[in-house]
C-alpha cells in the first residue's frame, strides 16, 4: 500500500500549517509551497480539497489565506488521506463502486475486507496532526 503523492504532499502541507498554528493569522499558498517545496500549483490544487474536506478555513482578498479549522490534535492522519484519496478502501470489492473481478460472487475473503480497512483506517486515525508536525524524538537537540 502506498499514498499517492498528492495524498503525501497533502499530510507535508498540513504538517507545516499546524507548526505555523497561533503564529502567523492565516498562511497562503506561495509561503507553503516556499516552506515545503511541494510546487504552487499543487499546493494550490490540495487548498481545494483541504478546504472542501472541511480541514482547512479559506478566506479570498486582501487579508486573505487559510488557517487549520480545528487545533492540529484534532485532525488525523486518516482525515487528511481521505480529504485528497476518499475513502480508505484496501480492495475495490468493498468501497461499493462497481468493479471487475471474476471472482467476486464466490469469493470467501470479501466479508473481511471491511474489518481490515477498519483497522487500517483506525491506526491512520491514531496519528494526529500534532503529532506529525513535531521533530522527532531522534532530532530534538539534547
Amino acid at each position: 500500500m502506498r499514498l499517492s503523492s498528492l495524498a503525501d504532499y497533502a499530510v507535508v502541507m498540513m504538517s507545516a500549517a499546524a507548526r505555523h498554528c497561533g503564529g502567523i493569522a492565516r498562511l497562503n499558498a506561495t509561503l507553503l509551497a516556499e516552506e515545503t517545496g511541494v510546487p504552487l500549483p499543487t499546493v494550490q490544487k490540495l487548498v481545494s480539497r483541504l478546504s472542501a474536506a472541511g480541514l482547512i478555513e479559506s478566506t479570498r482578498g486582501t487579508g486573505g489565506g487559510f488557517r487549520l479549522s480545528r487545533p492540529p490534535a484534532m485532525i488525523s492522519l486518516a482525515d487528511i488521506i481521505e480529504a485528497v484519496e476518499g475513502p480508505i478502501a484496501l480492495t475495490a470489492c468493498v468501497d461499493g463502486a462497481s468493479q471487475d473481478c471474476c471472482i467476486d460472487q464466490s469469493c470467501r475473503v470479501k466479508p473481511h475486507w471491511n474489518a481490515v480497512n477498519g483497522a487500517v483506517r483506525g491506526a491512520l486515525a491514531g496519528v494526529s496532526l500534532a503529532s506529525l508536525s513535531q521533530a522527532p524524538l531522534s532530532q530534538v537537540p539534547a
